[in-house]
């Protein structure tokens, strides 16, 4: 019998296969010992041959030599897919243990990476009035706030630099970036009056 698989990875539908063939190897040893066990209980090994050396006459010769030899047949059988079920479940847990670590060190690096590739944020939401044009754009307390239209953390000096934006912007969408969980995050906020002050709340 061929490897499972000749070279492809060992998948667990060819341990499951091969194990049905030991099964069905098994089941034939079990008739063919049965079939000798019908001829007089003669086993693999008692004399085919009466006290005078001649051929037994109580019992079907043909049969019980061709079951002596079917058995040793599978029993090789047998032995050579027991090696191969070993071999088949070392290999599927070798790859399992080796797709568990290529799972963990990409997540390792995507974490890395998503770090290192983060902006820096230059200021930090701390309240967000209900009903305000800032929470229907979704904003959250806690958002970092990398990217507010045209100010960044490169040319953001203070506050009112972010007023300026917003009041040249009344009624046109922003686009907002903020770092939220370790997350990039868009958000599109459209300064406007409300029922509170300014235009965004």
């Amino acid at each position: 019998m061929a490897e499972p698989g000749g070279g492809r990875p060992v998948t667990v539908s060819d341990v499951q296969q091969l194990v049905r063939r030991k099964d069905e190897i098994e089941a034939q040893i079990k008739a063919c010992y049965e079939l000798l066990e019908g001829q007089k209980g003669v086993g693999m090994h008692e004399p085919l041959v009466d006290a005078e050396g001649f051929p037994r006459s109580d019992i079907d010769l043909y049969q019980v030599r061709t079951a002596r030899h079917n058995i040793i047949c599978l029993q090789n059988d047998h032995k050579a897919v027991m090696k191969q079920v070993e071999e088949a479940l070392h290999k599927l847990h070798a790859r399992e243990k080796e797709k568990h670590a290529k799972d963990e060190a990409e997540a390792l690096a995507e974490a890395m990476s998503q770090s290192q590739s983060l902006p820096r944020a230059f200021a930090k939401v701390n309240s967000v009035s209900p009903g305000s044009p800032a929470s229907v754009s979704g904003l959250q307390v806690d958002d970092e706030i990398v990217e507010f239209g045209s100010v960044n953390a490169n040319n953001f000096q203070n506050l009112q630099n972010i007023a300026t934006v917003v009041q040249h912007s009344e009624g046109r969408p922003l686009s907002v970036t903020v770092i939220r969980g370790g997350r990039r995050v868009h958000v599109g906020l459209t300064p406007k009056r409300w029922a509170g002050k300014g235009l965004l709340g």
